[in-house]
């Protein structure tokens, strides 16, 4: 059995695919602050610096997502999914001239899932070497 910790909705895969046409590469960060700051932002992947603590979650549609660390702390439980919806977010993120935002949807995992997730131990932190 195979437990990832991210994936993504259709509707934002063609979100993600039209703005790599933009903007090239892409990532995601997954922060913790108030307001926006605790959407996923969407950001071309050598204009963000990667911290030692945030911690790489996976690859969604090509792209790297990771989470700040003390983030992760209490999003560990959860499996989180990036989805797309109508509405203006962040400025920062690449997604807001466009007229939609990046949400960040999330389940607890099964205790199955959560049995193989810890036996796969603690997912790597810092920038991670992708596509």
């Amino acid at each position: 059995m195979s437990v990832s910790r991210v994936d993504v909705t259709e509707t934002a895969v063609r979100l993600i695919e039209r703005l790599k046409t933009i903007y090239g590469d892409l990532m995601f960060h997954q922060s913790g602050g108030c307001c926006d700051g605790s959407s996923p932002m969407c950001y071309p992947r050598k204009e963000f610096k990667i911290g030692e603590r945030d911690v790489f979650l996976g690859v969604v549609a090509d792209c790297p997502v990771y989470i700040s660390g003390m983030q992760f702390e209490y999003w560990k439980g959860a499996h989180l999914t990036i989805d797309a919806v109508k509405g203006r977010g962040s400025g920062f993120s690449v997604e807001a001239p466009e007229g939609v935002r990046f949400i960040i949807r999330s389940r607890i995992y099964s205790d199955e899932e959560w049995a193989v997730l810890e036996a796969q131990g603690e997912p790597p932190r810092g920038e991670q070497l992708v596509g």
